[in-house]
């Protein structure tokens, strides 16, 4: 999965970007307490996919799933495999009685745009992202 992150890094045009270690990644979803989950989608033995997720809290709405990352790779795109993934989340936050599903995607990827449009998807130009590193 991670080779997949480093390749949504590359198409993101932000290959340095990304700086969690195997041993980080590992942790946060597969330990005692993880923060994220994730639907894979594997063909002929090998991940051609993926879909990771989190629990957000909304003050106004309550609990929701933050989509972070949905990417297929390159060659396996245009078999359904993205529609696949995302029926998992809807299916999943439904049955987690999540109020919705929310995510961001980059402005110029038309690609992602119109296969979010599929679901109907409100895309909210009033916010501004506000992020703190360390």
């Amino acid at each position: 999965m991670l080779e997949l992150v480093n390749e949504l890094a590359v198409y993101e045009r932000a290959p340095d970007e990304v700086t969690v270690t195997l041993d980080h990644f590992i942790e946060s979803g597969f330990g005692a307490s993880p923060v994220w989950w994730a639907f894979v989608a594997e063909v002929d033995g090998s991940i051609r996919g993926f879909a990771l997720y989190y629990i957000r809290y909304s003050t106004w709405k309550g609990q929701r799933m933050y989509l972070e990352d949905i990417l297929v790779t390159e060659e396996a795109r245009g078999n359904g495999i993205g529609s696949l993934l995302m029926d998992a989340l809807i299916n999943e936050a439904q049955e987690r009685q999540f109020t919705g599903i929310t995510w961001q995607v980059l402005n110029w990827n038309e690609p992602a745009l119109n296969f979010y449009r599929k679901y109907n998807t409100r895309f909210d130009d009033e916010w501004v992202n506000g992020i703190l590193e360390f």
